[in-house]
């Protein structure tokens, strides 16, 4: 009998405490990173739109339309940006399919671009006062720099439906290409 009650209380405790974790942590006010993270998340689905280059570089996709997907993953831990030009196979080894990663590191919201030029930059956010832009800025690259590396990108919330997407890719000899994406949710 006295075990029962042993167990009982401990179940009664350990209920008790779960639920005191949940009201703490629904209680704290999220961080920057936290808010950007979930803005970020607000926009998985499938999203089309051209992009155009500057300097324009046909061979960068100037004018092609494009194809983002973006997919909440990990149990909401990670965000998986994936880009392609519509209407191309999805063939990775044949055509350009980067992908980007987005996640929390402590107090900091990162991304790591997996790179068609085999290297992968990692970026550190920032956020508008306004919290309608997300920045990442450069913080390293690991990996093969011979064809240049992604460098700096901008999400710019327009509505439920519309995003502008800025990268920034460094070309060899730091000569950047900056690629402007106008995208609008299809899905």
């Amino acid at each position: 009998m006295k075990s029962i009650r042993f167990m009982l209380s401990v179940v009664v405790l350990m209920t008790l405490s779960t639920v005191a974790f949940a009201q703490t942590d629904a209680q704290k006010p999220q961080s920057d990173a936290q808010m950007a993270f979930a803005k970020l998340k607000s926009l998985a689905g499938t999203w089309e739109g051209r992009v155009t280059t500057v300097p324009k570089l046909a061979d960068m996709g100037d004018g092609a339309l494009t194809q983002i997907t973006l997919r909440v993953t990990s149990r909401g831990n990670a965000l998986v940006h994936e880009m392609q030009e519509a209407g191309t196979p999805d063939d990775p080894p044949r055509y350009d399919h980067p992908v980007t990663m987005f996640y929390l590191d402590s107090d900091r919201l990162l991304l790591t671009h997996y790179c068609d030029a085999g290297n992968r930059p990692r970026m550190a956010a920032r956020t508008s006062p306004d919290g309608k832009m997300v920045e990442f800025d450069f913080l390293d690259v690991a990996g093969n720099l011979q064809y240049g590396h992604m460098h700096h990108a901008v999400f710019t919330f327009i509505d439920a439906n519309h995003h502008i997407e800025d990268w920034t890719f460094m070309m060899p000899g730091d000569k950047p290409v900056q690629a402007h994406f106008d995208l609008t949710r299809t899905k």
